[in-house]
């Protein structure tokens, strides 16, 4: 690995929303059943354990099964709009911290732009009473 991929730099906003995530629990809570409940092991287990259900513990399970199937999609709903208000937050924290930025470049820029014009106009003025 060179030195440079081992010093990964975020953006200012990404940094602040890790630390802010990081410090209230119900946030890390969220975060960790959300990263859970996307990832592949989720639909392992979920696979697994439904088909044990119903092949070895009821007789009939679609009713019960219905039903945790059911709440659980609530849940997990609930825990998709949780990661999508959550990028949303971040989305908007960044898009704020950038615009900041450009508009304090723009205004650096336009300062540089009037002062290399003022010294232009300078420069011209001294060659033309330099010239007469």
């Amino acid at each position: 690995m060179s030195q440079f991929a081992a010093v990964v730099r975020h953006h200012p906003a990404v940094v602040a929303h890790h630390r802010r995530r990081a410090e209230d629990v119900q946030l890390r809570v969220a975060d960790a059943i959300t990263k859970f409940a996307g990832s592949m092991t989720f639909v392992y287990i979920h696979a697994v354990v439904f088909a044990v259900w119903m092949l070895l513990f009821e007789s009939s399970p679609w009713p019960t099964l219905t039903l945790v199937v059911s709440l659980e999609a609530i849940f997990l709903s609930t825990f998709v709009m949780i990661g999508q208000n959550r990028q949303a937050a971040f989305q908007q924290m960044k898009a704020d911290h950038d615009f900041i930025e450009q508009e304090l470049e723009l205004k650096t820029n336009t300062e540089l732009t009037r002062a290399i014009h003022a010294m232009t106009a300078e420069l011209h003025r001294r060659l033309v009473d330099d010239e007469q």
